[in-house]
């Protein structure tokens, strides 16, 4: 089984902000397969779903971004997932513009907290990450402010646009590989 993991923060109050992509990612292809992300586990919001062809265990940490590995390290050993094509991991990313997805086999977690909690509980940076882009257009003095604020109404669409591409990314992750799915979407 492969776990697909939406990195995020728990709370109605973060629903709409650019820090829960990986989230929405997740509620997303949740929806599109009929599944539902409602069961605790290790920490976490899971649920089965039929991606493709593919059974797949869907993922939201409830532990808040910066500890989000202990979450994901607890769901990979519990369900005996294994590392490199095993696992994705969808987190938003502040260097890419808004709109962009980054696709990567693995690598740094490029100042991402959500990333360096998982990379240091797993002790391994070999697992597929899908990033989207939510870079500024302006420069911002507080990013913590920026990444926890909520898309302005404007942004809604394009948000949406990004979720659909990024859902149609983790299909060809699943069914054609990663590699497949850098050449298409990077």
């Amino acid at each position: 089984m492969r776990l697909i993991v939406g990195l995020g923060n728990p709370g109605a109050e973060y629903e709409w902000s650019r820090h829960n992509l990986g989230f929405m990612l997740i509620d997303r292809i949740a929806g599109e397969a009929r599944a539902s992300v409602k069961r605790s586990e290790c920490r976490s919001l899971v649920g089965n779903a039929e991606v493709g062809a593919e059974r797949v265990l869907l993922a939201k940490p409830q532990t808040y971004m910066n500890l989000s590995g202990e979450a994901v390290a607890c769901l990979k050993a519990k369900h005996e997932v294994e590392s490199g094509a095993g696992l994705i991991v969808v987190s938003d990313d502040l260097a890419l513009p808004l709109g962009t997805i980054r696709i990567r086999a693995r690598g740094s977690a490029g100042g991402h907290n959500g990333l360096k909690s998982v990379i240091a509980a797993l002790g391994t940076d070999e697992f597929i990450r899908l990033r989207i882009g939510i870079q500024p257009e302006h420069e911002v003095s507080e990013t913590k402010s920026f990444v926890l604020s909520e898309f302005p109404k404007n942004q809604r669409a394009q948000v949406e646009e990004v979720l659909q591409r990024g859902r149609e990314a983790v299909q060809v992750i699943l069914r054609e590989g990663v590699e497949k799915a850098m050449s298409l979407f990077n």
